[in-house]
């Protein structure tokens, strides 16, 4: 019974995912996202980091996009203070996603404090994809432990790579970061908006880099996603009230309109039309 029940569980049944096509996703993206760790070995050397800090960080803080903000921070010679604060910022989002994931997942208590140093972006998109709780746990646990130890392992290489090499300056390494960070952005900004706002921030992001200190622009360019949305709120509204209360006042409506090439009786009068000459009553 035991046998049939599991048999049962693996088949793909109405609506649901076969396990294979999963771990095959899953497995997909944790081995492409877990060799940009190389880069952010090669990085965090550059910014000064040791190999044991850099592979500390990878293990223990493990969100790429608040790894890189940091490291970048600091490379630019920022405040250590500065750096972890933008990091955080960045980070906070992995506490929203969690709270959506344990609803979804269901995880038993003892297994949630481990569980949720996976939270992450690409652990959340592929567990969210799924139809079923079974093969959301499925690709939550398979991408999550790929991408760990390939993450680390990676960030191992490109931080023993760089100190072998030296100066990461001198041969354009210090630029992989932000390079690999803007090559898994870019295909995700698929909306005006979404473009709008990458776009935003990064004009606020270089046009303070002379003016605040190094960490601080990463924070004001944060600030693109609240105005971009508040004024593409307030365009939507506008047109809103358009469809909805028609052509403005002093404009005539379509039907007060008479074409000029056109014979016989009119329809409709003209809104504005002259009174024609008043006939004399008869007496």
């Amino acid at each position: 019974m035991t046998e049939q029940t599991a048999l049962a569980d693996r088949r793909a049944g109405h609506g649901e995912k076969p396990d294979g096509a999963v771990v095959r996703d899953a497995l997909g993206v944790g081995v492409a996202v877990g060799l940009s760790g190389f880069a952010f070995g090669v990085t965090s050397a550059g910014s000064g980091l040791t190999p044991a800090q850099t592979c500390v960080l990878s293990l223990l803080v493990f969100t790429g996009a608040s790894q890189f903000a940091l490291v970048g921070a600091l490379a630019a010679g920022g405040n250590p203070f500065t750096a972890a604060a933008g990091a955080f910022f960045l980070g906070v989002r992995n506490a929203f996603y969690g709270l959506r994931l344990s609803q979804l997942l269901a995880l038993p208590r003892a297994v949630r404090p481990f569980a949720a140093h996976w939270v992450i972006d690409e652990t959340t998109a592929v567990a969210l994809a799924q139809p079923t709780r079974r093969s959301a746990r499925l690709g939550f646990t398979v991408t999550g432990l790929s991408l760990y130890l390939l993450w680390n392992l990676t960030t191992l290489l490109g931080a023993l790579g760089a100190e072998a090499i030296g100066d990461t300056g001198a041969w354009g390494l210090d630029a992989a970061g932000p390079a690999v960070f803007l090559a898994l952005l870019a295909p995700m900004l698929r909306s005006t908006t979404e473009r709008a706002v990458a776009g935003l921030a990064v004009l606020l992001g270089l046009g303070l880099l002379s003016v605040l200190p190094a960490g601080a622009p990463v924070l004001v360019a944060a600030l693109a996603a609240p105005v971009v949305l508040y004024a593409t709120g307030r365009r939507r509204g506008g047109t809103r009230d358009l469809a909805e209360h028609g052509p403005a006042e002093h404009e005539p409506a379509e039907r007060d309109r008479v074409d000029p090439g056109r014979t016989g009786p009119a329809l409709v009068e003209p809104a504005f039309a002259e009174p024609g000459p008043v006939e004399k009553e008869d007496r």
